[in-house]
C-alpha cells in the first residue's frame, strides 16, 4: 500500500496538514476582517451613525457589537508578548 504523506522536497520540510490548515483558517479570517472593515468604512461614510442606529434593528445590532468586541479582545490578547 502506498503511503499517503507527500514526498520530502530537498532541503526543505513538508508542512503537516494541520499547518496547511492553519495557513489556509488564517488567510480566509484576513480577507473576512478586511471584508468587514470595507463594509463598516462604507456605512460609515455613506450614513450617520443616529441613521445605522435608528434603522438597525436593535437585538440584531447589539449582536453584532457582542461579536466585533469578542473578536476584538480575542485579537488584543493574540497582540499581547509571548
Amino acid at each position: 500500500m502506498k503511503s499517503r504523506r507527500a514526498p520530502k522536497v530537498i532541503g526543505r520540510p513538508v508542512p503537516a496538514i494541520a499547518e496547511v490548515r492553519l495557513v489556509s483558517d488564517l488567510r480566509i479570517m484576513h480577507a473576512k476582517v478586511d471584508e468587514l472593515y470595507q463594509v463598516v468604512n462604507a456605512l460609515r461614510a455613506r450614513h450617520s451613525e443616529n441613521e445605522i442606529v435608528r434603522y438597525a434593528e436593535p437585538e440584531v445590532l447589539s449582536q453584532d457589537i457582542e461579536r466585533v468586541d469578542h473578536i476584538y479582545l480575542w485579537f488584543l490578547k493574540l497582540k499581547e508578548p509571548l
